[in-house]
């Protein structure tokens, strides 16, 4: 099992309000000049709060919602503390299918 770790707003807020594209694009260049791989993803609509389990962070979350994913916990963190009004959590997925996690149920 894989463990991811997640900010969840609203789309309109994570996508129209705040300056994702500055966040996204400092970190990339961070992680080349490290050489390391990207661990974050930014999902709409994510599948993972289909789940029984999710129910309640789904009913506190306005919709449609929006995610960043990471198996970097350090970096929700400091995402939680630089957007302020998300939710955060973590959840397990099978290794062997970590594409499950970042499924979109959104349409184009």
């Amino acid at each position: 099992m894989s463990t991811y770790y997640y900010v969840l707003a609203s789309q309109r807020f994570l996508l129209e309000e705040e300056a994702l594209d500055e966040i996204f694009k400092e970190r990339t260049r961070n992680y080349q000049e490290q050489e390391k791989q990207i661990d974050f993803w930014l999902v709409k609509q994510p599948s993972f709060l289909e789940a029984p389990t999710m129910a309640k962070v789904k009913a506190k979350c306005p919709q449609p919602s929006a995610a960043i994913i990471s198996t970097d916990p350090k970096f929700i963190t400091w995402l939680k503390l630089r957007l302020e009004y998300v939710l955060t959590g973590e959840f397990e997925s099978p290794s062997e299918t970590i594409p499950d996690a970042l499924v979109s149920l959104q349409l184009a």
